[in-house]
């Protein structure tokens, strides 16, 4: 069933690819997995605003910052379900010397259908370069979006969950799916908490 190609890859699977990640973000990320570039100006001040003292990074209900400059609404739903449900969702990663092999599972089939659906389309958008830039988005994605020609991407899904395997034969590019890779473990076990450290890291403030 591996194909580099995502619209082939999920021909015969009954989902539609609703949105774009991984996190992201992978895987992600992805969630939409986490290079700056355009993020750290822009983007960036709408992330640090939404999370600062308006208090509207921390809307747990409507989850503003799951929306993008250049994603669908569609997208930032399925984002939403994955958050709210992170507890159902389990990971293993495996840091290859050229990139990473992840097997990602939830144990709700709606939240597998939304996984399944946002790993396929964010695999897709490297693939065209085509960044959503979401607002909380980790900026490690920045590198995968800049040069998704670098990238091989494998998608399976097996009985163990939706394994992908991304390797690319630049080490930079690969350094960052290590660290991508991890940034989307810690909010499938830890949610929007993880998302919120992340960017207090990133902005000097924890």
């Amino acid at each position: 069933m591996k194909d580099r190609n995502p619209a082939r890859t999920f021909g015969g699977i009954a989902i539609a690819l609703l949105v774009a990640a991984l996190v992201g973000a992978a895987g992600s990320y992805i969630f939409l997995m986490s290079g700056h570039g355009h993020r750290q100006g822009m983007a960036g001040e709408r992330a640090e605003h939404r999370h600062g003292a308006d208090g509207q990074g921390h809307d747990e209900v409507n989850m503003p910052g799951l929306r993008g400059e250049n994603a669908t609404p569609e997208e930032s739903a399925e984002l939403a379900v994955m958050f709210r449900n992170f507890d159902t969702i389990t990971r293993e990663v495996e840091n290859l010397p050229n990139g990473i092999r992840t097997v990602t599972r939830s144990s709700d089939p709606d939240v597998m259908d939304a996984l399944v659906s946002h790993v396929a389309g964010m695999i897709d958008r490297v693939g065209r370069k085509d960044d959503p830039m979401i607002i909380i988005q980790s900026p490690t994605l920045d590198i995968f979006f800049k040069n998704g020609d670098k990238i091989t991407s494998d998608i399976e899904v097996t009985s163990e969950g939706i394994v992908v395997v991304q390797t690319s034969d630049d080490p930079e590019i690969a350094k960052a799916m290590h660290i991508h890779a991890a940034e989307v473990s810690a909010m499938a076990d830890r949610g929007m908490d993880a998302v919120h450290e992340m960017m207090m890291t990133r902005g000097g403030n924890g």
